[in-house]
């Protein structure tokens, strides 16, 4: 273990790829799922969160993401065109709005979650209970910094 307290850059660049393409793999994956819907992985983003974060508002939403107001409002309109969301007026604060995936953007979100699945599913069986937690140690530590 104390080889990693030496990384050089060539072995870090190497990460750096393979987080890359494992990304894109596994955004890959539900390519002709987004094709099915006319959507693409910016739809799929918030079709995700909102299938993890239901009733999330907009300004939370837009945190999560990080991109713009104009950004995250060409996504949206796409989604209420294609009938896969639905808006709430918070009940205290009229103001703020909640999103939901209807029935429509549950099963979208369960068809993409479905193919994405394959691919960590087998990964994770083929990988030790250790190195699972160890992954997902990793994986955390590069998100939060």
């Amino acid at each position: 273990m104390k080889e990693l307290l030496y990384l050089k850059d060539d072995q870090l660049k190497d990460l750096i790829e393979k987080l890359f393409v494992s990304y894109r793999e596994t955004f890959s994956d539900s390519k002709k799922i987004l094709n099915k819907y006319s959507i693409g992985l910016a739809h799929q983003k918030v079709i995700h969160l909102l299938s993890m974060y239901e009733g999330i508002s907009i300004s939370e939403l837009l945190k999560k993401l990080k991109v713009t107001k104009q950004s995250l409002n060409r996504v949206l309109k796409d989604l209420i065109k294609l009938e896969v969301i639905i808006f709430k007026k918070d009940e205290i604060d009229t103001r703020i709005k909640h999103l939901y995936l209807n029935e429509k953007g549950k099963k979208i979100s369960n068809e993409i979650f479905s193919t994405q699945k394959k691919r960590i599913y087998n990964a994770l069986l083929n990988s030790s209970s250790e190195e699972v937690i160890n992954f997902d140690n990793v994986l955390s530590k590069i998100i939060h910094g």
